[in-house]
Formats: C-alpha cells, structure tokens, sequence
C-alpha cells in the first residue's frame, strides 16, 4: 500500500509501506493492503510505519521527525498531536498536526 503524511508545513512521509498502525479516537488500529476504505479522525499517539526496507528511505530530510523503533528497524514511528485518516484503493493518507 502507498502512505503519504502531510503536516501543514511538508510532506513528512510518501513511500510504500506494509502496513500502518494509527491512534484512532476509539483506540489503536492497524490497516493492510486492501484494507476496506475509511476516514477516521485521529488522536495523540504514535504512527507506526511498517516497512519492507528503509533502504530506499532517506530520514535525515526529516529533521528527527521519523523515528525507527527501538525494538525493530522495520517499524518507524512518527509522534502526533491529532489528524485524520484516509484509506482507499490502498493509498493512506494522514493529515497530521
């Protein structure tokens, strides 16, 4: 599936990804490829990137904002304030404060 995260100041993330994991307003939720489609509203938390690879990704251009998990390199992690969420044809879009 392809995610895109938008700030109101950049781009923060545009790449193919496995899987994602977002804190939803009712809890935490993870969507995969083929995922049916939603728009949800999101909360304060973390965004969970699963990738394939970070290889093909350049994080310094992020200024720290992308985290890799301290636990698995193939999860990054990006912090929150709140936003929405919407997935269809498996593209994820977040719009992210």
């Amino acid at each position: 599936m392809f995610l895109e995260i938008v700030s109101p100041e950049a781009i923060l993330f545009s790449s193919e990804v496995d899987a994602i994991a977002v804190p939803g307003e009712h809890g935490e939720f993870q969507m995969l490829n083929n995922h049916a489609p939603i728009v949800a509203n999101l909360k304060e938390g973390l965004v969970k990137i699963h990738v394939h690879s970070q290889q093909h990704l350049v994080l310094d251009d992020l200024n720290g904002l992308l985290v890799p998990h301290v636990d698995d390199d193939k999860i990054l992690t990006l912090q929150i304030n709140s936003g929405t969420l919407e997935f269809n044809d498996n593209k994820a879009i977040v719009l992210a404060d």
